[in-house]
């Protein structure tokens, strides 16, 4: 995926119209709670489907969840099969989903710093922000979180989280 179709993608979010629909298919399964008329309804629907957050169903329209964990995994620096962590971390790692979360200390740090990446250093993230984030890899998005805060790899203060340790590229 191109950084130019990422900016596509995000742009829609910006604009007041689309954000407006998507959020009333998200929270009610329908448009009508958007408050736009028809018209401004269909067009934004129509970006939605081309940026690929929406599409149409036999049962009327739906948000493609599964779109914006394309987009995150596309802003993860992918990882070159040399260092005996990232052969870890493909072999835990199916289709961008982790299949579970390794038990194993050394394992898990290697798969733990790969997750890591995805939190840009600098940067403060709300608590339900990083819970959308870690979903993306794995459905126990809370075990995850609490082993990135025990291994120094994000830090936390009332319940705002900013990453502090893993790898950083340069």
């Amino acid at each position: 995926m191109s950084e130019e179709e990422i900016r596509r993608v995000l742009g829609l979010l910006y604009q007041d119209d689309t954000l407006r629909v998507l959020s009333a298919l998200v929270l009610n399964g329908g448009t009508d709670a958007a408050g736009l008329d028809q018209d401004a309804v269909r067009r934004a629907l129509d970006r939605l489907e081309r940026g690929g957050l929406a599409e149409k169903s036999e049962d009327g329209w739906r948000v493609r969840r599964e779109r914006f964990r394309e987009l995150l995994h596309a802003t993860a620096k992918p990882v070159a099969p040399v260092s005996a962590e990232d052969r870890v971390v493909q072999k835990f790692l199916v289709e961008g989903r982790l299949r579970a979360i390794p038990t194993r200390h050394e394992k898990r740090l290697a798969v733990l710093d790969y997750i890591a990446r995805v939190f840009e250093p600098g940067v403060r993230y709300a608590e339900k922000d990083v819970n959308v984030a870690l979903r993306a890899f794995h459905d126990d998005f809370a075990a995850l979180r609490r082993y990135l805060v025990e291994e120094g790899m994000l830090s936390r203060e009332s319940n705002i989280y900013w990453r502090s340790g893993g790898t950083v590229e340069t």
